[in-house]
């Protein structure tokens, strides 16, 4: 085996429970984004783009779509003999097997991988966030440093602190105190969950804290390394960075892709977005169609109107039906004389006829109101929604529903229909 200077470790088991129906057969990272990519070709890309071709990714949740997609990585050039992409769900030992239970845990499990790349230096990814960063500078930036960890590390709004593991530095950006979710930060530079160890710190600190339950590197690892006086030093990163953790954040993630001037740029030719493309077909506008400020994505059909939307592949609108402010996710179906406003679909939902998504005033969820809490409708993938019904605001549906459903042909805002086997 080659030694490597610095391998990747792609944190991908999340369940994603903040987006509801949409991740209740999927695991986050697998979810769709933007019309033809999924959560997880950002940082996959960035490692390529970045001279990293070793990279563990750690599933656990509902991982089949994640290792179909990810496959052997042919997508971002990672099919290699010596290094490439490996999936690493959690197994079976000879004297136990348990399940990834924290962030560190799961990376303290897989020590034996590592090990056998002998990398100088490890970086530690969250496999569910949106943005491009060079970690090949954030390490020339950790090695200026003589650093034993860096964390990438960016400013936010004082108000939105507390939501995040904190760092105070000091004028050489060397962390003097670190808080996780502090209740009054004083300090407005975040965590972004993207670590660079050097190998023997990471090492050591994962073998001494490895009997502590929910073992998470910004709860236990990184104060455990503070108090043993390790150097650790803040990189801040001042580019395009999303969480898209709930609803809101990743409908907003998405309709930022359709301004005129994007604030995220899918389409530049250094620092390019790979993904796995199965579909190759060319879309098909109708000519009496109308497309306004959307994405649309490939082999997708359009015989109505579609306005503000993020489109995916393989989708049909039919004649009379129009979308807007909407994410439709790939190898959806929409009846004619449909109309869907502010909706999340998807993959593989058929919604019939003369439907109305979105309509009436705010009321706030029956079902979980801290998910459902964006006026959206949200639908999970799969689903059916029968002819001549409206849905509200702040809905969910999950599975193949049935006219009998609708009380009057509605599902009035703030409602969820969850068929049985559908978790939300």
């Amino acid at each position: 085996m080659i030694r490597k200077e610095m391998i990747a470790m792609l944190l991908a088991g999340g369940q994603g429970s903040r987006l509801g129906v949409l991740t209740s057969g999927v695991a986050k990272p697998a979810v769709a984004f933007g019309g033809k990519y999924r959560i997880i070709d950002f940082p996959l890309s960035n490692c390529i783009n970045s001279g990293i071709d070793t990279v563990g990714v750690l599933t656990q949740y509902q991982p089949l779509r994640l290792n179909r997609h990810i496959g052997i990585g042919i997508p971002w050039d990672l099919d290699r003999n010596n290094g490439g992409v490996t999936v690493l769900p959690p197994y079976e030992k000879s004297t136990n097997s348990e399940w990834y239970t924290g962030t560190a845990n799961a990376i303290y499990q897989n020590l034996n991988y590592m090990d056998s790349y002998d990398p100088e230096y490890v970086l530690i990814l969250s496999g569910d966030h949106i943005y491009k960063m060079d970690y090949e500078v954030m390490l020339d930036f950790h090695k200026a440093n003589q650093a034993d960890i860096t964390i990438a590390t960016m400013p936010v709004p004082i108000e939105e602190a507390s939501r995040f593991g904190v760092v105070i530095t000091d004028e050489n950006k060397k962390i003097t105190e670190f808080e996780e979710k502090p209740e009054h930060p004083r300090s407005n530079l975040a965590s972004m969950g993207i670590y660079i160890f050097s190998w023997k710190v990471l090492k050591e600190s994962l073998i001494a804290m490895k009997d502590q339950s929910n073992c998470d590197f910004g709860k236990h690892i990184i104060p455990y390394c503070h108090e043993k006086q390790q150097r650790i030093f803040a990189y801040e990163y001042n580019g395009y960075w999303k969480d898209v953790g709930t609803l809101g954040s990743y409908w907003e993630a998405n309709m930022e892709l359709i301004d005129l001037i994007p604030e995220f740029n899918l389409y530049e030719e250094y620092w390019k977005i790979y993904t796995k493309n199965e579909n190759v077909s060319p879309q098909f506008i109708a000519a009496d169609a109308r497309v306004d400020k959307s994405i649309v994505g490939e082999g997708t059909e359009i015989y109505g109107e579609v306005y503000n939307s993020v489109i995916g592949s393989g989708v049909s609108i039919g004649k009379g039906a129009v979308v807007r402010d909407s994410i439709v996710m790939k190898d959806v179906q929409i009846g004619e004389h449909t109309i869907i406003d502010k909706s999340i679909v998807g993959d593989k939902t058929e919604i019939g006829k003369n439907c109305r998504l979105g309509v009436g005033d705010y009321a706030p969820s029956t079902l979980n109101p801290k998910v459902y809490a964006f006026d959206l409708v949200t639908i999970g993938e799969n689903s059916i929604i029968p002819d001549n019904v409206s849905i509200g605001k702040n809905t969910a549906i999950s599975g193949v529903t049935e006219a009998s459903d609708y009380p009057g042909g509605m599902l009035a805002s703030g409602g969820a229909i969850i068929k049985e086997g559908d978790s939300v």
